[in-house]
């Protein structure tokens, strides 16, 4: 028997993704900025000043993907790159004054978006997909585990099933 595809797990995981980067599109683009644009603001403002090997760690991507990001957003007038008073090589990212406004902008969006994609879930469901969807990261990634702002809530069994009454 073929594998069918449209009732795995991870199908369905894909198919919530490409909704929900669509969606978060939609309410990004109403500020002005284009899916993953927001999560550069938001990690410079939880710490501003990183270099871009701190800023692709942070985000999960490659340096040229950071590049191509800042370069935009400084475009934009978000962000801007100063070289490192003590490393000449080193570029250090910072928001701008219209970056850190955004930010409340971007906080909006993600509130909307978060209300949407749970509408229907109590907050013990909401809780343990959140386990699960990060036990599936886990499993996913290699690098997971070396960033420290992972909340570590992976105490899930791989076994468990969710249950949505």
């Amino acid at each position: 028997m073929a594998f069918n595809y449209k009732k795995s797990v991870t199908f369905r995981l894909v198919q919530a993704a490409k909704a929900q980067r669509a969606r978060s599109g939609s309410h990004l683009m109403r500020i002005g900025l284009h899916p993953g644009q927001e999560l550069v603001l938001k990690v410079l403002a939880d710490s501003d000043g990183r270099t871009m090997s701190q800023l692709a760690l942070a985000l999960g991507v490659q340096p040229p993907t950071v590049t191509k990001m800042v370069t935009r957003l400084s475009a934009q007038g978000y962000v801007r790159r100063q070289v490192s008073d003590t490393d000449g090589r080193l570029a250090r990212v910072y928001l701008t004054e219209e970056g850190s406004a955004l930010v409340e902008g971007v906080d909006r969006a993600w509130k909307r978006l978060e209300r949407e994609a749970m509408a229907g879930l109590d907050d013990k469901d909401r809780k343990k997909l959140r386990k699960l969807l990060r036990l599936i990261e886990k499993n996913l990634s290699l690098s997971v585990d070396e960033d420290p702002d992972h909340e570590n809530d992976t105490d899930v069994e791989p076994e468990t099933e969710l249950v949505i009454a």
